[in-house]
């Protein structure tokens, strides 16, 4: 039993040991990615890109499924995007509320034919709805019927769409007004071809909110999206933007991704069945491009480009990531020629690894060693004194990276105005490994155990808080709409 107990211990710290190397490396390289996007940043001016005849037409593609308590408030957002040249795409995926009927009356919406080539399969297509009213010439509503899925969803979407780049979104999200402009840029920097490029996400919660756009950013009231909040900036920040710099990006968040439109058509576009799209596409298309011998990166900017609502309780925030880990595992299982493969260089010999390692089994990893800590100390056999330095040493590089991941958010652009606010959302980072993560644990090995039992999976539910002008405030409403 000693001899178990101490390869227990031993394995424990050494894989909580690789894992904190892991992201301290990941948060020098964010670092000095973040420095290098301030230079390049600055080399090509908005204004230039407004004026010029060469700028990339973009399509913004938003899925929508029983979205009728903010569709019409973050269409209108979408519509007033600081852009000289770009489209926007709502797809209507078979929703049973009154999204359709609300576009219809509050745009002039009227069936019109169009050239929909169904270049990537979906669910059938009905048909296409255009405005009489010249104000709103650059919006197009895609009805088609349930797939099932955001991804069979932005698939109709981007055969609907007429530009090279598609920037593909959630229709609840509210964009930053220069976000085409900032998402772009990367693209016309690069000396290779940018496939895709990300940004960062944060919490709309408790954000004032005016006409569908950000009037002051403030950390979310409930702990729920606060943790989140959080989690988001480190996954951005301290995750993407460092796999960014070495071109080994894991994903580009559903939520918001500009995509090459001809890569992903040819990669096949989105898979109709997956439940993590986002990774999904990603990974299809740098396989594509290595496939064909084709130099290719994927980018990200640290700036803050989009905001989402966030789960405000337990049970939405366990849909949510029941499905995400569900997508996970369909990832590893769909594309597992992949892991350890040198024929995709960084992606099969880095970015899968890491992913499998460090993401997936360390759900399960600490679900085991929780259960044996109960069976030690049921039996007496528990070295407290290690115990007690294990659990020091790992709260205590938590602490540490939370605190890096604020400095770091702080040094892109200072979001809230408050010393306080500040404060509230750095207070997660001493309760996050207590409340938060224990919870994701669980989410996440029943995502697992879903996925690999079979259990038929939906998209997810959310609840819809909806925008409300009170002012310049969020107003909440608190009944659910579903997602497919």
């Amino acid at each position: 039993m000693g001899l178990t107990y101490n390869f227990f211990e031993y394995f424990i710290f050494f894989y909580a040991s690789s894992m904190f190397i892991v992201y301290l490396v990941l948060g020098v390289l964010s670092f000095i990615n973040i420095t290098r996007y301030r230079t390049y940043n600055s080399r090509i001016d908005d204004q230039f890109l407004i004026d010029s005849p060469l700028t990339p037409g973009i399509s913004v593609v938003a899925p929508a499924y029983n979205e009728e308590k903010t569709i019409i408030v973050n269409v209108k957002s979408l519509l007033t995007l600081n852009y000289p040249l770009y489209e926007v795409i709502i797809v209507n995926d078979g929703s049973k509320d009154k999204t359709l009927e609300l576009l219809i009356d509050e745009f002039e919406l009227e069936e019109t034919p169009y050239a929909y080539v169904e270049r990537i399969k979906t669910k059938p297509f009905k048909r296409i709805f255009k405005s009489v009213n010249p104000k709103y010439s650059m919006l197009t509503v895609v009805d088609k019927m349930n797939g099932g899925t955001k991804a069979d969803a932005s698939n109709a979407g981007i055969n609907a769409s007429q530009y090279d780049y598609f920037l593909c979104t959630d229709v609840d999200c509210l964009l930053e007004r220069n976000t085409l402009l900032r998402m772009i840029k990367p693209v016309l920097n690069s000396k290779d071809r940018v496939i895709a490029v990300g940004a960062t996400l944060r919490m709309s919660n408790s954000c004032e909110i005016k006409d569908g756009i950000i009037e002051r950013v403030k950390p979310p009231n409930k702990l729920i999206p606060r943790f989140q909040e959080l989690e988001y900036l480190r996954a951005y920040l301290f995750g993407k933007m460092g796999w960014s710099l070495v071109n080994a990006v894991p994903n580009v968040s559903g939520g918001l991704g500009l995509f090459d439109k001809e890569v992903a058509v040819n990669a096949g576009g989105y898979d109709g069945e997956s439940h993590a799209e986002d990774m999904d596409m990603v990974s299809k298309m740098a396989a594509y491009m290595i496939n064909n011998h084709q130099k290719y990166r994927i980018e990200y900017i640290p700036v803050s480009c989009c905001w989402t609502e966030g789960p405000p309780n337990i049970k939405i925030l366990s849909r949510q990531r029941i499905r995400w880990a569900t997508g996970m595992a369909q990832i590893f299982f769909v594309h597992r020629k992949i892991l350890l493969n040198p024929r995709y260089k960084k992606m099969g010999m880095i970015t899968f690894p890491f992913q499998l390692i460090y993401e997936f089994l360390a759900p399960v990893i600490e679900f085991i060693g929780i259960i044996y800590f109960i069976f030690l100390i049921l039996k007496g056999d528990v070295n407290w004194s290690m115990a007690g330095y294990i659990f020091l040493y790992s709260y205590s590089l938590a602490i540490m990276f939370g605190t890096l991941v604020i400095l770091l958010d702080n040094f892109v652009k200072r979001q809230y105005k408050t010393s306080r606010e500040t404060f509230k959302l750095w207070l997660m980072v001493f309760l996050e490994p207590f409340i938060y993560h224990p919870l994701l644990i669980y989410f996440s090995l029943k995502g697992y155990f879903n996925f690999y039992t079979s259990k038929k999976m939906e998209w997810g539910t959310m609840t819809r808080q909806g925008y409300e002008n009170t002012g310049t405030s969020k107003k909440i409403n608190t009944e659910d709409s579903t997602n497919a």
